[in-house]
């Protein structure tokens, strides 16, 4: 349950008054929820903590404007994902509890807050002609390469205004889009299985290990407003298609400090001695070079996504183990759900890329969800910029 104070606290953490603390709420700082007695407020402790670091890194517009986009005071309200006290949680149900037994389209019926049975029906999407097309010219670029461009073809735009204002429709786009970009991670035509099963099959493995991507997908649904998922928000508050939303967000995921960190984690291992790996890594940190997939700065403790994720993978993988116990006395971090994916990759011999395409899948669901609720919050999102150039 989240820790709500009282005005007197929320004034005495900011270190103002309580005239200052109503000004704040006037101007949109930190948002005043009602409480028993009517004439008084109470407040998110959480979010008074949060503006008051702000306020301790300096009172300069620049400073301010900086601490709030690097992980900073919140931008945006959303009731989606909560990451609190390391902890992961979807619409208040814990993602790690989840993860044992939910499936993604399951997820995804928590999130959109839609059927899943309406979401993804025991049909297939419809294939384009162009996807095929286009599927013939992609040759052996890695999948990973060729995900935006072949669902960029594969998947339709919303066809007419209909799907905004009839539920059913939505949500059967809405599944729709997150099967077709599955589809053109396989390169292969769309199916109606559920998603997990649709990967292991086009990657040739069991149904045992089809719980271990099973897994994966739900730890990667969704993780508030990281880059992706903003990308996708800013998008959906100009009132583009859902489609838009995911090739925007799916662009923002390719960038090196975001979704492509699995590639980084996987040309380091692939220079790693396996039976050794602190050697290399020492050397690594001596040229003062970071060590991509480790510590995550909203888990001091460690990403809980990547722990669940190791141990259902289990210590068989020796190699991975070795690699983490390593970085861990090195540096005291522990993994991320980025090496995580990797490890999970190379433990299943599935194909190089796959820890990209498990990111990418997973998260379409959270992409949607942050679409489909800014959508419905009506608010176009178009900050101000701080002008540091020459004056007029």
């Amino acid at each position: 349950m989240a820790d709500y104070i009282d005005a007197a606290e929320a004034a005495r953490r900011l270190g103002v008054s309580r005239q200052s603390l109503y000004a704040y709420v006037s101007r949109g700082l930190i948002k005043a929820a009602p409480a028993q007695d009517p004439r008084q407020s109470r407040y998110l402790a959480a979010a008074v903590d949060q503006l008051a670091e702000t306020r301790r890194r300096g009172r300069k517009p620049r400073e301010i404007a900086r601490a709030t986009l690097d992980w900073g005071m919140p931008v945006l309200e959303s009731a989606l994902t909560l990451i609190e006290t390391g902890r992961l949680s979807y619409r208040g149900q814990d993602a790690v509890d989840l993860s044992e037994t939910a499936a993604l389209e399951d997820v995804a019926e928590i999130l959109w807050a839609m059927p899943a049975e309406t979401a993804f029906p025991r049909r297939a999407p419809a294939q384009l002609k162009a996807y095929q097309h286009l599927l013939a010219l992609a040759g052996s670029a890695p999948s990973s390469d060729t995900l935006l461009p072949l669902f960029a073809v594969a998947a339709p735009d919303e066809p007419t205004s209909a799907w905004r204002t009839d539920p059913d429709g939505l949500a059967r786009g809405a599944g729709d889009l997150v099967r077709l970009l599955a589809a053109a991670a396989l390169r292969q035509a769309p199916g109606a299985a559920p998603i997990h099963r649709q990967l292991a099959s086009g990657w040739g493995i069991g149904a045992q290990q089809a719980g271990l991507i099973r897994q994966a997908l739900v730890l990667c649904a969704d993780h508030e407003l990281n880059a992706s998922s903003f990308t996708a928000r800013c998008v959906a508050s100009t009132g583009a298609s859902l489609k838009a939303c995911i090739i925007a967000a799916l662009a923002a995921l390719s960038g090196v400090r975001h979704g492509a960190v699995t590639m980084r984690v996987e040309r380091l291992w692939d220079m790693l001695d396996p039976a050794d790996p602190a050697t290399g890594l020492s050397e690594r940190l001596r040229a003062g070079e970071d060590i991509p997939g480790f510590g995550h700065q909203l888990y001091p403790d460690g990403d809980i996504r990547a722990a669940a994720l190791m141990a259902a993978i289990g210590p068989d993988f020796a190699a991975a183990a070795r690699f983490a116990d390593a970085v861990r006395q090195l540096t005291g971090q522990d993994p991320t759900i980025d090496f995580a994916l990797v490890a999970l990759r190379r433990h299943l011999g599935l194909p190089e890329g796959a820890a990209f395409l498990l990111f990418a899948i997973g998260r379409s669901v959270g992409w949607i969800a942050h679409s489909l609720e800014q959508r419905a919050s009506g608010q176009l999102i178009r900050p101000r910029a701080l002008y540091t150039g020459e004056r007029p």
